[in-house]
């Protein structure tokens, strides 16, 4: 295909994104006032509870059996590359920049974690429903985007809750002089939505202070030292329940459906004799990729009114994200090509792994900042920048991607 071509591919998908994302922006203005603050708080909880893990596991389902497993193995390797790079590059900026304490956790965190679910679902289906597209007919590919997309979005949310949410933790505390996950204002109760205060949090009814308590070499045994250790790192510095977001536990049913022939069979196709389970899980799914863009248009506006955060930070995360970041993608994707790791004859496939190296951050950020109560305006900002930023860099980047794959 000819470049421009590729182009006008690459760019139709991003303008469609780009009208439904101004009409969330609309409605959230406060003469409309149709997604305020509340009514984006409701509809991110039924996101995330119901069309989410619906999206996720009816494509998981549908696409993933168990020699396509050993296909996709190399996507968790991949993302966690772009979280490794994205460390490093944010590191850099907050030595350069002399970032505070309380925003380097949010520095570091919009460099390494891309929105790996959303705008991959948004973008890769609607690039399949264009004439012309390399990756095939447009049913097989959109249902197969799906799919790639759905696991990317399981697989970052792991990540980022395990490793962006810890560092923005511990960053936050140094900040305040505290060094402890004891003192933190609120714990999430799921992977986006929702907070419950830490008196509220308490799973095995002990306090935060009781796992505190510290241990005296002699009188206490080593078994009960590494008990009390796996308590505290389990029950303060890691957010289990966000871990095990409902997203992630739909893409562990999709596998375990998809990758077992007789329950699947029980349920893909039009004869299948549970295949009304799975079509009212499409029906939900479907909802998802129009209402995470319009949600994403509404909470750009928060950007407008923030303020706190450098000029030289911001471009430092746009070149990291939008530059660096695409053109180790680059590096990598070709080297697992090379040897062996992805199939090159999968195009699909291997145009997604190139995405994900050139996403802008993910939106949980700001809902991070939100728990901490720290750098809430700050992230408001970069999320602006990044994402206003996000159509032209995402065309120039889908183009060339497009053309390396073809």
């Amino acid at each position: 295909m000819a470049l421009l071509d590729l182009f006008v591919l690459a760019s139709l998908p991003v303008v469609k994104v780009l009208l439904i994302t101004a009409i969330g922006s609309v409605l959230a203005l406060e003469c409309i006032d149709i997604l305020g603050e509340n009514a984006r708080h409701h509809l991110n909880k039924v996101l995330f509870y119901v069309f989410n893990p619906s999206l996720v596991a009816g494509n998981l389902v549908k696409t993933v059996t168990f020699e396509s497993f050993i296909t996709l193995w190399f996507m968790p390797v991949n993302i966690l590359m772009t979280f490794i790079i994205g460390s490093v590059l944010g590191c850099i900026i907050v030595k350069a920049a002399g970032v505070r304490n309380n925003l380097k956790g949010l520095v570091i965190g919009a460099c390494s974690a891309g929105n790996l679910g959303g705008m991959l679902i948004i973008l890769v289906p609607a690039m399949c429903k264009e004439k012309g597209n390399p990756f095939g007919e447009t049913h097989v590919c959109e249902t197969y985007a799906l799919s790639y997309a759905s696991l990317s979005l399981a697989i970052g949310a792991i990540y980022l809750w395990l490793y962006v949410y810890n560092i923005v933790r511990v960053s936050v505390g140094e900040a305040a002089g505290e060094t402890d996950a004891d003192k933190e204002p609120l714990i999430p109760s799921t992977a986006d939505h929702g907070l419950i205060t830490s008196e509220e949090y308490n799973p095995v009814n002990s306090s935060s202070t009781s796992l505190m308590i510290p241990i005296v070499p002699g009188q206490i045994s080593l078994a009960s030292r590494v008990i009390h250790f796996l308590r505290t790192l389990l029950l303060e510095k890691i957010n289990i329940k966000a871990v095990f977001a409902p997203s992630t536990i739909a893409a562990i049913v999709g596998f375990a459906i998809g990758m077992n022939s007789s329950i699947r069979n029980l349920m893909i196709g039009n004869d299948a004799p549970l295949h009304i389970v799975t079509d009212s899980a499409f029906m939900l799914g479907d909802a998802a990729i129009p209402t995470v863009t319009i949600i994403v248009g509404a909470n750009l506006l928060q950007g407008l009114k923030g303020t706190g955060i450098q000029r030289r930070v911001v471009i430092g995360i746009v070149i990291a994200r939008y530059i660096i970041l695409p053109l180790s993608g680059i590096l990598i994707v070709n080297g697992a090509i090379q040897v062996g790791f992805v199939p090159p004859n999968n195009k699909l496939f291997v145009f997604l792994l190139l995405l994900q190296h050139a996403m802008p951050p993910a939106m949980n950020l700001g809902t991070m900042m939100q728990l901490f109560g720290a750098g809430k305006s700050e992230c408001s900002v970069i999320m602006l920048w990044t994402y206003a930023s996000a159509p032209v860099f995402l065309t120039l980047w889908s183009t060339i991607f497009l053309w390396i794959v073809t």
